[in-house]
């Protein structure tokens, strides 16, 4: 079976929601004003209020007669009760899991679908980082904001279609039991950007190990950068390619901005470890911002007026284990949008300097050192190209 290539659409429509007081609700929504079906792919759920919301929704909209399909990955759902899994097949949601661990998985077990794809009635998408958890879907009682910072992109028009091909494409693979994520690929056909129309929007992802779409595309894109790239990601251990190709943007003049967790992070060890870089993008001028009111999860570029927003991180074990996928625009609407976005957070964040950074205390060093070489042990270990 050969994964497909997805070219550039036009007539998209986008529009961004940010953190779980605006998307959830409207995320609920969506799936209430379903006709016909309702596909989910996606890797963490767990037991909660949100879950307990989706759930009702999910049985609303089989009776009156929605197809509804989730594709959860085994491991991310493991934290969703027997008994509520049983309550959704009994209403006549299909229920399937990408990988679900086994005795002797082995390395296997590492393969996860790390997306997070809803399409209502094959027009709507809904594509972003979260799960369904109390951490990403309700507001704290305190601040009003939900406690893991993120972004949902809702989505309307032609490219919609393709995020149902890919979401068929892996829930076929999964019923078939193929090896996780070891389809056949064309490797180095990344479509071009196309002129600069709004409304322009193709799917990317990463097939586990083998396609790395979403690299090769912010990779050209940096290429040609002329103004900005401004990337946010939760787990920062980034390829030497990725780290080279921010540094050469940096020097010849391209404002290079890294928005990165700061203190308040769910692994704190990876936070260390993806420190050891700061040092030499900071000499090349890359500016990196550490946010600092809650755990920020999410995984956008913006690089000129072209955005990519999804669910891949920019890790070593992300690219080499997971199923990712990113909607990748260009719309003028849509950039100002994540610029604006951007921009709050950047106001909400440590702007670390060069001469800061060579003053930290011996114990934080300490820290990077030790987990940087905890991490290059684990690489070695599976393999995983630096």
């Amino acid at each position: 079976m050969q994964a497909p290539v997805y070219p550039w659409r036009e007539g998209n429509r986008f529009n961004l929601r940010v953190d779980g007081e605006s998307f959830f609700p409207h995320m609920l929504s969506c799936f209430e004003q379903a006709q016909k079906s309702i596909d989910i792919e996606l890797y963490l759920v767990e037991t909660g209020r949100s879950t307990r919301q989706w759930i009702d929704v999910m049985l609303a909209a089989r009776e009156r007669g929605v197809q509804v399909r989730c594709l959860l990955d085994g491991v991310g759902s493991d934290g969703l009760q027997a008994s509520e899994r049983k309550e959704l097949e009994q209403a006549g949601v299909v229920l399937r899991f990408y990988n679900p661990p086994r005795l002797l998985s082995g390395s296997r077990l590492f393969h996860r679908d790390h997306r997070k794809l809803f399409v209502i009635d094959r027009r709507l998408a809904l594509v972003g980082g979260t799960g369904i958890t109390d951490e990403f879907c309700q507001p704290d009682p305190q601040t009003g904001t939900a406690l893991w910072h993120e972004q949902l992109l809702e989505i309307e028009g032609p490219v919609v279609e393709d995020w149902v091909s890919l979401f068929e494409y892996e829930w076929e693979r999964v019923e078939e039991r193929a090896r996780p994520g070891l389809a056949a690929v064309r490797r180095g056909q990344v479509p071009p950007l196309p002129a600069g129309r709004d409304g322009q929007g193709r799917v990317a992802y990463v097939g586990a190990r083998e396609q790395k779409e979403v690299v090769a595309s912010l990779l050209a894109a940096v290429k040609r950068s002329e103004r900005r790239v401004w990337l946010t990601t939760p787990y920062f251990l980034p390829s030497r390619r990725i780290r080279w190709a921010l540094s050469r943007a940096a020097r010849r003049g391209v404002d290079v901005r890294l928005l990165l967790c700061g203190m308040t992070i769910d692994h704190p060890p990876v936070r260390y470890a993806g420190q050891r870089y700061y040092t030499r993008l900071l000499k090349a001028g890359v500016k990196i911002y550490e946010y600092q009111p809650r755990f920020t999860h999410l995984k956008t570029a913006l690089v000129d007026d072209w955005v990519s927003l999804g669910s891949c991180n920019f890790d070593h074990w992300t690219l080499h284990w997971n199923l990712e996928a990113n909607q990748q625009a260009v719309d003028s609407e849509l950039a100002a949008a994540v610029a604006k976005s951007f921009e709050n957070d950047f106001e909400q964040s440590r702007l670390w300097t060069l001469a800061e950074w060579k003053e930290l205390p011996w114990s934080h060093r300490f820290k990077i050192r030790f987990w940087g070489q905890i991490n290059r042990w684990v690489m070695w270990v599976f393999g995983i190209p630096r």
